[in-house]
């Protein structure tokens, strides 16, 4: 069983940054491949990111390279999505998720465990 609570979503005027930051319990943290994804209102949850489980591998959509970056700390069982020059587009509430296993993954139902999410708005 992994627990995951995200943490720094908030309000940001467009052209600003936010580093997300998704806090892992258990003695296993370095068996999960770790996603992000977000999800605005009257809209499909979309993939953002994943990064493999040591951290050597990421995967990013192309409408999220360049912009987005996903690190971890698997000392820290944190997985972090830092986020620069967000724009109005970017608001939604952002989920981090775990994965057992190696790779990357980006679909949604490939996830074994979600946090509950953070709010992100960005202001025009």
């Amino acid at each position: 069983q992994v627990q995951l609570v995200e943490s720094g979503g908030g309000l940001v005027q467009a052209g600003g940054s936010l580093r997300l930051s998704c806090a892992a319990s258990g003695r296993t943290f370095t068996t999960y491949a770790m996603g992000w994804f977000r999800q605005a209102p009257g809209k499909e949850r979309e993939f953002v990111g994943a990064i493999s489980k040591n951290g050597a591998n990421t995967y990013y959509p192309d409408s999220m390279k360049g912009r987005f970056a996903i690190s971890r700390d698997n000392a820290k069982n944190t997985v972090y999505l830092q986020m620069n020059s967000l724009k109005p587009e970017d608001t939604a509430i952002y989920y981090c998720a775990a994965k057992y296993g190696s790779g990357w993954f980006i679909r949604s139902y490939e996830y074994d465990y979600w946090g509950q999410g953070t709010q992100v708005t960005v202001s025009s």
